[in-house]
């Protein structure tokens, strides 16, 4: 999975037309108040003190519906981060927005300001999915503005929510693959989390919602990882950001404070099953690269558990010649991503 360095800054619920079922933003961010321009401007000011010049690093503003917000305090903003931008400072700035608040007066003002990645908040791309979650877009608002943005030269990421409300296994790959017929460079995925004073709290009934189970969700996410590998999609993030404010208010769904090692773990799980059948002796011996092994061995070790109920002993070694996403056995290079 892709690492992307931001500079982020949340705006809780700032221009949204209204909350979708699922949608608490002062908790998901841990942000209660909207910042003011100057206390943006003080924090690009002590990060480049901190660790300039910078890399590749961008000032993003996530959390609300950007291009929804009112002109003025949207202006403000982007004004605030002009200074921080160029050679050895800040590359750009990365917004995330709604897919039906992008026109041609959104993107002229967007490049005005130097903004270089826009994410949309597709979460579905099965209309009746984002009925039932109170989205007030559609799938055909997703294509649109993807193509708009495509066109101008933005960096398009997109966003998707796993295991709404009415969503099936199947909508989920329905929706990634239309998705990636958007061609996004970078994607988002975010398997639900249920917050106390949501619409979907209200919808929690045993054996009726949440619908997918904890494994089906973390299949389907490493089965995405792969999937957008080959694509040449980057997916820059796997899970919701832990914060206390999400632990102490989240009652269902599917969390975990590492979701996306989690998911890489998946995946080397499905590679060392394959390389246990392919040499077919009790022990499995792998090289993996540098600062990998938990992910070989699983969290708490459940990898290596797995294979010792099919007979098979596990013995992990890191080495600096093994490629990351990939381990050596037997003479034989697997890699991790890799479909079913």
């Amino acid at each position: 999975m892709a690492k992307h360095k931001t500079l982020a800054f949340f705006i809780p619920h700032r221009g949204c037309p209204h909350q979708c079922s699922f949608c608490d933003q002062r908790t998901i961010s841990g942000t209660v108040q909207a910042p003011a321009p100057e206390e943006i401007a003080q924090t690009c000011e002590e990060m480049l003190e901190r660790q300039a010049p910078l890399k590749d690093a961008e000032i993003a503003f996530f959390g609300g519906s950007f291009t929804a917000v009112e002109p003025d305090y949207q202006t403000a903003l982007l004004e605030a981060v002009q200074p921080y931008l160029g050679a050895g400072r800040f590359s750009g700035i990365r917004i995330s927005t709604r897919p039906d608040a992008i026109d041609a007066a959104v993107i002229q003002r967007l490049k005005q300001y130097h903004v270089t990645a826009v994410e949309l908040g597709a979460q579905s791309m099965c209309d009746t999915v984002l009925e039932q979650n109170e989205r007030g877009h559609s799938a055909a608002d997703v294509r649109r503005a993807s193509q708009m943005l495509r066109q101008a030269g933005f960096s398009l990421g997109l966003q998707q929510m796993v295991g709404l409300y009415g969503s099936t296994l199947q909508d989920e790959y329905d929706t990634l693959e239309q998705l990636l017929l958007c061609q996004p460079e970078t994607l988002r995925i975010y398997p639900t989390v249920v917050l106390a004073g949501t619409r979907l709290a209200e919808y929690c009934q045993p054996g009726v919602y949440p619908a997918l189970s904890q494994e089906e969700v973390l299949d389907y996410c490493a089965d995405a990882l792969c999937r957008c590998h080959a694509a040449g999609v980057r997916v820059i993030r796997l899970g919701l950001h832990d914060t206390p404010s999400l632990r102490q208010n989240m009652i269902a769904g599917y969390f975990h404070p590492a979701y996306g090692e989690l998911v890489e773990s998946r995946l080397y799980l499905r590679q060392l099953q394959k390389a246990a059948e392919d040499c077919g002796k009790p022990e499995l011996f792998v090289e993996t690269a540098l600062r990998t092994m938990s992910k070989v061995l699983g969290q708490c070790g459940c990898n290596r558990e797995a294979l010792a109920k099919q007979g098979v002993t596990l013995r992990v070694q890191e080495s600096a010649a093994v490629l990351s996403g990939t381990f050596l056995t037997d003479g034989r290079c697997y890699g991790i991503y890799t479909a079913k």
